[in-house]
């Protein structure tokens, strides 16, 4: 009994005397800090108000964290709102999507879309599905037969990490969609699947250059010889930075990264803000023309539009040298972000958003006579179902997405892609961290995110009695304006496609009529 009590008299002795070895270390540390503090010149706020200062930028950092999940309303946030997010994160899980009680979207901002329901809704019996369309019909020797109305856009390897890249492959796959590289070059990863590759061609042409940085036709060709590969897409600019490349820093170029993309191993890697050798419209003509020529494969190319003076002009030019010269495929980045880390200036101020530049690039078309001959693609924070059938009013043809896939993956949008720290795995580079995602798993919230897209937009078709979500038009949807009152999408911008039988889309061609009864 008496060695009991002096055992545990001896531990209480140990643990007051760790406590207050703790306790002076505490304080040695806290006046090492206090004295750094009012001795540095650099942050008044830590020179005024020394150690307790430290926790203002401890409360900044997670005040991010706690906006989102606690004191913001579903659609108060930005770039994404809970309710956009939950959407996603919902589809991508294949579970329920219907809410009750009523919508808690404001419909009195002006901008706001909604689409014009019909007192007669299409019949299930009456739906058809998307008819594929063919990209390059006429231009390439490999034409490319597109299935899936909403695709993945470009995210390079590196950018995004090995397990990411493997899950949005085989996802792909499966929902019969296809998968943009970006201009990270094509890694194994990218080809595991067998998906459909979109192989995107950036200023520092990794993947496809030679030892002077310059575009390689041996390389090219090799590229087009995977079967995967269906098309080319040179790029730009794109939204997160247009004007301006891409910087990869030595210590993410490890033996893969210097393989796959073609540059010096632990060197860093500075893009150009442009393609160096396009300087006229004739550069980029002639650009695509030989590309498409060396691969066989469509060729198009992606960019954030500033206005269209410039794109008028380039269409003029194709007109020029003839039909068989024009791209492809053009696909319109929206100016507000993407998934590239980029300056504020950049991403806040320059270029145009997409719902002013998606009808601005499809009417120049159809005034320049190409439409038959140019397919559009829409890219810029249209990651739901709503958001894609108005792109298709205004005449895309196909929708694509990055950050719409990374939230089916599991991104929280915890804005750290650039930090090599997220939490879930995605952009990340380190193992432990992307040990948290399992491709295999993730692979098929890919297919169910594509395939909910694919479904609710046919829900809105339906609404408008239409029969496939490629008959939307203009005339769908309504748009408020400044004095609260909305007004037809096509008032605001005329349907000239629609009213030049010479400019018809392909796609909306021998589409089956139904039979009323």
């Amino acid at each position: 009994m008496f060695s009991g009590e002096s055992f545990g008299l001896q531990a209480l002795g140990w643990m007051a005397t760790i406590f207050v070895f703790s306790l002076a270390i505490l304080i040695i540390f806290l006046i090492g800090v206090y004295i750094a503090d009012v001795t540095q010149t650099r942050q008044a706020i830590r020179r005024n108000y020394p150690v307790i200062g430290h926790f203002r930028y401890f409360f900044e950092h997670i005040g991010t964290f706690f906006r989102q999940y606690f004191f913001t309303m579903d659609r108060d946030e930005m770039p994404f709102n809970r309710a956009q997010r939950s959407w996603v994160y919902r589809a991508a899980k294949d579970v329920d999507n219907t809410v009750a009680f009523g919508s808690t979207r404001d419909l009195s901002p002006s901008g706001t879309v909604f689409f014009i329901n019909t007192a007669f809704p299409t019949l299930g019996k009456d739906a058809v599905k998307c008819i594929p369309v063919v990209i390059g019909e006429n231009s390439a020797a490999t034409p490319y037969t597109a299935h899936s109305i909403f695709n993945i856009s470009g995210m390079s390897f590196g950018a995004i990490s090995k397990p990411a890249v493997q899950a949005l492959s085989y996802g792909a796959l499966k929902a019969n969609a296809w998968m943009n590289t970006g201009e990270g070059g094509l890694s194994p990863y990218h080809l595991e699947s067998g998906a459909d590759i979109v192989f995107q061609i950036g200023t520092a042409k990794y993947g496809v250059r030679d030892s002077e940085g310059n575009l390689s036709d041996e390389k090219l060709r090799a590229l087009s010889a995977h079967e995967s590969v269906r098309m080319f897409e040179i790029k730009m600019s794109q939204g997160a930075k247009p004007g301006k490349g891409g910087i990869l820093p030595a210590a993410k170029v490890d033996e893969e990264i210097s393989k796959i993309r073609g540059i010096p191993i632990h060197t860093d890697s500075i893009s150009p803000n442009r393609h160096i050798e396009l300087e006229t419209n004739d550069d980029l003509i002639d650009m695509i023309h030989h590309i498409r020529k060396v691969t066989s494969k469509p060729v198009g190319f992606k960019a954030v539009f500033g206005d269209k003076t410039w794109l008028c002009e380039f269409l003029e030019a194709v007109n020029k040298r003839g039909k068989e010269y024009a791209p492809d495929f053009i696909t319109v980045d929206s100016a507000d972000g993407g998934t590239g880390a980029a300056p504020m200036s950049l991403m806040d101020y320059v270029g145009m958003p997409i719902h002013e530049s998606l009808p601005m690039v499809i009417d120049s078309i159809c005034k320049a006579g190409l439409r038959d001959r140019v397919k559009v693609i829409a890219s810029g924070k249209l990651i739901n179902p709503a958001e894609v059938a108005w792109a298709l009013c205004v005449g895309a043809d196909f929708i694509t997405s990055a950050r719409g896939f990374m939230f089916s993956l599991g991104c929280i949008q915890a804005l750290q892609c650039h930090e090599n720290t997220c939490p879930t795995g995605i952009t990340t580079h380190n193992k432990k961290l992307q040990g948290g995602l399992v491709a295999e798993q993730k692979s098929s919230r890919v297919t169910s995110y594509i395939k909910h897209i694919a479904y609710e937009v046919g829900l809105i078709a339906h609404s408008c009695g239409v029969r496939s979500p490629r008959e939307l038009t203009r005339h769908h949807a309504r748009v408020v304006q400044g004095n609260g009152i909305s007004v037809v999408l096509a008032d605001i911008y005329p349907d000239i496609c629609a009213a030049n039988s010479t400019c018809l889309v392909e796609t909306k061609k021998n589409i089956p009529k139904v039979v009323r009864n």
